[in-house]
């Protein structure tokens, strides 16, 4: 598993965690560790049960297994969105490359594959949300009728509210702070996503769905440019002409 290259604050008293999985064992040990971290935890076994304690306490972060009974974590996570955004960090089995893309694609901000150690959950869970809040005193970005706030954690374009994640909102303030420069997705990740190494195809999914939010025609990218052979370069002018750029290279 991926480890973050900071060690983060110890989280403030307030931040809930929900952790949804259908393995008791899994499910306590989880919990177990992240109350000792500080955190306020509650649990769910399967999708319903996740949701009905997501609206009676909406959570900062949600641990949220794939593989849920009656109703997947796909299926949860496309839902809790639909009510308001909130980091996940998504549990799928080792190996499960299509499941982890699935996870990416709907929306969640990171993953983790079983078997895991917990300790390093923990990790992650303090990387996540630390990511998630405000920056304080960062100053409004803003290039080819985009504009992020960081403080506000708050993104559009051309005056219309953009529904970014944790990780597209990072992406993209990413690459307004650096126009026109080409960026590796190793680059990425370790700037990002903070992860020292770790699967490339998790930048991969993601500039496809931030591309899908900020490009008036996503096929054809005039602001997130594929620079073959090296990665991405973020091209705000105007003028420029469209290439042939497609995912998956």
């Amino acid at each position: 598993m991926q480890q973050p290259h900071e060690s983060p604050p110890p989280p403030p008293a307030s931040a809930r965690v929900l952790v949804v999985d259908d393995d008791p064992t899994v499910s306590e040990v989880v919990a177990g560790y992240l109350d000792r971290a500080g955190y306020v935890v509650d649990r769910a076994d399967d999708g319903p049960t996740a949701l009905t304690r997501a609206a009676a306490h909406w959570p900062d972060l949600v641990v949220l297994d794939l593989m849920l009974p009656g109703m997947d974590g796909l299926e949860v996570c496309r839902r809790m969105r639909g009510h308001g955004p909130v980091p996940v960090i998504m549990l799928t089995a080792r190996g499960d490359e299509d499941d982890r893309i699935l996870g990416l694609e709907v929306g969640a901000d990171d993953y983790v594959t079983k078997p895991f150690s917990p300790r390093e959950l923990v990790l992650r869970v303090e990387s996540v949300l630390r990511r998630s809040r405000p920056a304080t005193g960062a100053r409004v970005l803003g290039a080819a009728g985009l504009f992020l706030d960081p403080g506000a954690r708050r993104a559009t374009k051309d005056g219309n509210e953009l529904a970014l994640t944790l990780r597209e909102f990072d992406l993209l303030a990413f690459f307004l702070r650096h126009p026109g420069r080409a960026f590796g997705r190793e680059d990425l990740m370790h700037e990002v996503w903070g992860w020292e190494f770790g699967d490339l195809s998790t930048v991969t999914v993601h500039v496809r769905r931030l591309r899908g939010k900020v490009e008036d025609d996503p096929a054809r990218p005039r602001l997130i440019r594929t620079v073959w052979g090296v990665g991405y370069r973020f091209e705000p002018g105007p003028d420029r002409e469209p290439g042939p750029d497609r995912e998956g290279e």
